[in-house]
């Protein structure tokens, strides 16, 4: 790997447009007095942030490493970092990071640093990366072996992470991975992090405004007071249950979010469970999001519109903070299942950018453009 003169070195730090983009700014900011600090000798690093969609249109672990190394003989770059928000795969294994030591490159997956605390894991990790490439020419660490010296950083410190199997024709010389059901739920928790379900609630709009009208209409209904007031609490969670399970099932069957595997290999087995799994996770957080949200909108609007000599009158039981709390929750279950209907209305566009990143989004457009570019048999 070449070295820039006097004492820095350049490090680009390629990102996928949307979260990944974002966490390699937020880390540029801070990592080059941290590489410094770590190298020592005087040894200065520019860190620079392109971002670009550099994994459209394929997943294959080496037209990747193709690309990363065309775009950096193209620029006056020492070390390029690459960070991708999509789950990658080798040998059955969920990819954390590919180096090639030969031209300073890697690939790193960020899903696999899993769902908490991703910034700091994501800077650690390009600091362990950086300093696999530099070389001791840089980290000062003298003529020591290669591999021994790598091995270390990544498998010490973002357990379960360990090296992983590299075949001779690929360009990587290093790859670690993670494996197990550790593994698998920590890569998990990454893609769900990386949709960000939160933002489900307020991409949602027709289907909420459905679900608020439900809700208003049935917190002044009266049968509607005496079922609440009749529903004992295990009754209570079931509808809690059923309607957040038909809002999911409904949002991904209705927008056609589920995703079928194109492919016999075990490795686009284990994407079509890891997508499936992380839809089902995505869509299920935000459709919860929505009902405590509910819920706490209709409380509010029955301690505003309630009388509680009506309401006593009709149930024969008084409106006290628990009659208020039975009666909120089973309207919440009620206008969930009529945001569900409304969820309808919605086109499947904005339901697919509420339930995913934008590079996941991207993903499965060109998935569906290849399935309608099929001739029918």
């Amino acid at each position: 790997m070449r070295v820039s003169s006097e004492d820095v070195t350049v490090v680009a730090l390629l990102a996928d447009p949307d979260a990944p983009t974002e966490v390699a700014r937020r880390m540029a900011r801070v990592l080059p007095a941290r590489l410094a600090d770590k190298a020592g000798q005087g040894r200065r690093f520019d860190v620079e942030v392109v971002s670009e969609p550099f994994t459209a249109g394929t997943e294959d672990l080496s037209t990747l490493m193709d690309r990363i190394m065309d775009r950096a003989s193209a620029e006056d770059w020492d070390i390029v970092v690459a960070l991708t928000d999509l789950p990658m795969h080798s040998h059955g294994r969920k990819l954390v990071v590919n180096l090639n030591q030969e031209h300073g490159l890697a690939l790193l997956s960020l899903p696999t640093l899993g769902g908490f605390r991703l910034q700091k894991r994501a800077r650690r990790a390009v600091e362990e990366a950086v300093f696999a490439l530099a070389g001791p020419q840089v980290t000062g660490a003298g003529e020591r072996g290669g591999d021994q010296q790598l091995r270390g950083p990544f498998a010490g410190r973002l357990t379960p992470i360990h090296p992983g199997p590299v075949d001779e024709d690929e360009s990587a010389d290093l790859r670690y991975v993670v494996s197990g059901p550790r593994g698998y739920m920590t890569v998990l928790a990454g893609m769900v992090r990386a949709n960000r379900p939160w933002r489900l609630v307020p991409g949602l709009s027709k289907a909420m405004a459905a679900a608020l009208a439900t809700g208003a209409v049935a917190t002044v209904n009266s049968t509607v007071w005496s079922l609440a007031e009749a529903l004992s609490a295990p009754r209570l969670v079931i509808a809690t249950v059923g309607s957040v399970a038909l809002m999911i099932g409904w949002l991904i069957v209705d927008a056609q979010l589920w995703h079928r595997s194109d492919g016999t290999s075990l490795e686009s087995k284990l994407r079509t469970r890891l997508y499936n799994a992380s839809t089902v996770l995505t869509v299920g957080i935000g459709v919860v999001v929505c009902y405590v949200g509910l819920m706490v909108i209709n409380l509010v609007w029955a301690l505003f519109i309630l009388n509680d000599q009506v309401f006593a009158s009709m149930t024969r039981s008084p409106l006290d903070a628990t009659e208020y709390l039975t009666l909120s929750w089973f309207v919440a279950s009620t206008a969930t299942v009529g945001g569900a209907l409304g969820s309808g209305l919605e086109s499947d566009e904005a339901i697919r950018a509420a339930a995913y990143s934008k590079r996941e989004q991207e993903r499965r457009q060109m998935l569906q453009d290849e399935r309608d570019e099929q001739p029918s048999e």
